[in-house]
């Protein structure tokens, strides 16, 4: 895709914007501004992309394999690098006798077709790396891309939070700790009785982030491919596809990524996936985190020891860095830079330990709602969905809890209205929150032995 001449206008007369500071670490890849955002610089030469030639050649290489012929402006597109650089690289591997010319397409490329040679140079190199797509950046581009961006994000404020919270019901305190979590990057520790907003509060305070974040489609460590950028976890932002070939599209601009990880998870789950048939690399979920929130849910219900667990994120939580390790057995060193929130419904005595929670940033109990909460909870569900609530209706529901020695819970006001929905709906009447609709919703949602709560 081309460039629009304001957008190459404005990109030209821009300066790196980290000149401006007086300070660039080595590693981060040129930035340029296009208006009033900035984005990461293409390469215009193979030897400025970060990785080593030969990566970017076989690369190309690999992609020619899977096509009968090709263009420079396909490539191009498979890699994910400028027009220009991709022409160079075509050039090379047609010096090598690995690439033929078929003819020219356009003004600036040619069509081509693998060689018998090329073919068997491609086929093994698919023996060590299965990977064809974007060209990878380096590990150290990545890191201080991250650790750039997260300095300058947007502060999170006490309105930001209040509007990420806005449709929970909650006490002033726990509201703050939440909020102290997010505005400080430090983790969060959130436990108590189940079934009072745990999981929706880690969901709910990730809002309050602010700012769009560029990651890398993967990583490239010497001929590994690490693949960052996951289309069912990443949200990129509208428009990303049609950036202009000035910004390096080995990046993509994502919102602020929210990953969440429950009692699946095991403690292969926080280390690299290799995959054998396709021989590359996929990032476990604390690394495509990085820049936005991990939610650990029902934490102490894995396949592991949750001791182990925690053992596992001493090092990451008190020094903000993990190591990670090749098949081959080579380690390296990523960084931690997310907020983390850990949730569980069980004794913490019994999940956790005194050195464990000392690295916690902040801990939340959110405990069983009063009766006062429980009621703004009901209504404030039921005016969301313009239902009226009879004024002796949710007292009828506090004595029944009562009288069936039920402990209250924060989701139960939103279940019993859900259930009264469905009953509505399927006998054909109104929605409508009677006595007799909320009786059935009762003995639906909780059975009718009164022994059971």
């Amino acid at each position: 895709m081309s460039d629009t001449p304001s957008m190459v206008d404005t990109a030209s007369r821009s300066d790196d914007p980290l000149l401006a500071d007086g300070h660039r670490p080595a590693s981060l890849p040129p930035l340029l501004t296009i208006g009033t955002v900035w984005a990461p610089k293409a390469p215009t030469d193979p030897r400025d992309a970060g990785v080593s030639l030969a990566v970017l050649r076989d690369l190309a290489l690999k992609a020619a394999y899977t096509v009968p012929q090709f263009t420079t402006e396909w490539t191009a597109r498979q890699l994910c690098l400028p027009q220009v650089l991709v022409a160079e690289l075509l050039e090379q591997l047609r010096t090598e006798q690995l690439l033929e010319i078929l003819g020219s397409s356009g003004p600036f490329g040619f069509r081509y077709a693998i060689s018998g040679r090329g073919r068997e140079r491609a086929a093994r190199l698919l023996e060590i790396s299965g990977y064809i797509g974007p060209a990878p950046v380096s590990l150290e581009a990545y890191t201080a891309m991250i650790e750039w961006q997260l300095a300058r994000a947007p502060a999170v404020t006490r309105e930001h939070v209040a509007e990420s919270l806005s449709e929970l019901v909650l006490p002033e305190e726990d509201a703050l700790l939440a909020g102290l979590a997010a505005s400080s990057g430090r983790s969060l520790f959130v436990f108590g009785p189940p079934g009072n907003g745990k999981t929706t509060v880690g969901r709910l305070i990730h809002q309050a982030l602010q700012g769009d974040l560029w990651i890398p489609h993967c990583i490239g460590i010497e001929e590994n491919i690490i693949r960052v950028y996951d289309a069912q976890l990443h949200q990129p932002v509208d428009g990303a596809d049609r950036a202009p070939w000035s910004i390096d599209r080995r990046w993509v601009k994502i919102r602020r990524p929210l990953i969440i990880g429950g009692g699946e998870m095991t403690l292969d789950s926080f280390d690299l996936t290799y995959s054998r048939s396709l021989r590359y690399y996929e990032a476990p979920l604390h690394l495509k985190a990085n820049g936005g929130t991990f939610l650990i849910d029902d934490f102490g219900r894995q396949r592991v020891d949750p001791h182990e667990l925690l053992n596992r994120w001493i090092i990451p939580l008190e020094h903000r860095i993990d190591y990670l390790t090749l098949h081959t057995g080579q380690k390296f060193q990523i960084p931690f830079l997310q907020s983390l929130i850990i949730a569980t419904n069980l004794d913490i005595q019994q999940v956790t330990d005194p050195a464990f929670l000392r690295r916690m940033g902040y801990r939340l109990h959110l405990a069983a709602p009063s009766p006062e909460r429980y009621r703004q909870i009901f209504e404030r569900y039921a005016g969301r969905h313009g239902i009226p609530v009879p004024p002796s209706l949710v007292e009828r529901l506090l004595q029944r809890y009562t009288a069936e020695n039920r402990e209250l819970r924060g989701c139960e006001p939103r279940d019993l209205i859900e259930r009264a929905r469905d009953i509505c709906r399927f006998t054909g009447r109104p929605f409508a929150l009677d006595e007799d609709v909320i009786d059935l919703a009762w003995r639906g949602y909780f059975g009718s032995d009164p022994k059971a709560g």
